[in-house]
C-alpha cells in the first residue's frame, strides 16, 4: 500500500490530481514521478531520507511513496544490491527546475557530480514522468528512457500509479505486465 504524505492524496486510480492552492491557483501544479535508488551506505535509510528531502523542495508537495524494493544491479554486476522506490509529487516547478533540485539533493547526500554510469551510488534521483511532457535533451529526457525495461522502476510505480498513462509508452500496469519481477524483492514496510 502506498503511503500518502501531506495534504491532497492521489485520486482513486493512483494518479496525482492537479492541486490549486489559494492565490497561486493561477500557477499549474504538475504531477511528477521520481525514481529513487541507492546501493551504498545503508541504502534503505538513504531512500527514506530521500523521500524526506523531496518533501522539502520549494513549490513541491510529496504526495505518494511506493514500497521499497531490493533489486540486483542493472549493470555492472560487481556491486551491492539496490533499494529502489518511486515518489509521486505535485510541483509548480518546471521539469528543468525540478531536475536541478534533485541534483542538489544528490549532492547533499554525497553523490559526486561525475560518476560511473550504472555504477554504485549513495543516492540516485530520476524524473520518470513529468505531467504529459515529452522532451529529449542531453540533460533530461522525458519520460525517462529506461522505464519500459526496468522492473525496479515499473513495479514501485505500479504500486502508486497503475493507471498512469506514460506519454508515448502506455499505461503503467500494462508496461509492468511485460516485465517479470526477476531479481526484485518487495521489502517489508518500515512504518510503525
Amino acid at each position: 500500500m502506498a503511503r500518502v504524505a501531506g495534504a491532497g492524496a492521489g485520486a482513486v486510480d493512483g494518479t496525482l490530481p492537479a492541486l490549486p492552492d489559494g492565490p497561486a491557483a493561477m500557477q499549474v501544479w504538475q504531477p511528477a514521478y521520481i525514481g529513487v535508488g541507492s546501493n551504498l551506505e545503508h541504502p534503505q535509510s538513504r531512500v527514506l531520507a530521500a523521500f524526506a528531502a523531496l518533501a522539502g523542495i520549494a513549490d513541491t508537495r510529496l504526495i505518494l511513496t511506493s514500497p521499497l524494493y531490493a533489486s540486483r544491479p542493472f549493470a555492472p554486476p560487481a556491486q551491492p544490491d539496490y533499494v529502489n522506490a518511486v515518489a509521486g509529487v505535485l510541483t509548480r516547478l518546471g521539469s528543468a527546475e525540478l531536475l536541478a533540485q534533485l541534483k542538489d539533493i544528490e549532492s547533499r547526500f554525497g553523490r559526486p557530480a561525475r560518476h560511473e554510469r550504472w555504477g554504485p551510488r549513495v543516492i540516485d534521483l530520476d524524473i520518470l514522468v513529468f505531467g504529459r511532457e515529452r522532451r529529449q535533451e542531453p540533460q533530461l529526457t522525458l519520460p525517462h528512457p529506461g522505464i519500459v525495461e526496468r522492473n525496479f522502476v515499473l513495479y514501485p510505480l505500479a504500486d502508486i500509479a497503475p493507471d498512469l498513462d506514460v506519454p508515448g509508452l502506455g499505461r503503467v500496469s500494462e508496461l509492468q505486465g511485460r516485465l517479470a519481477p526477476e531479481g526484485l524483492e518487495r521489502l517489508p514496510s518500515t512504518s510503525a
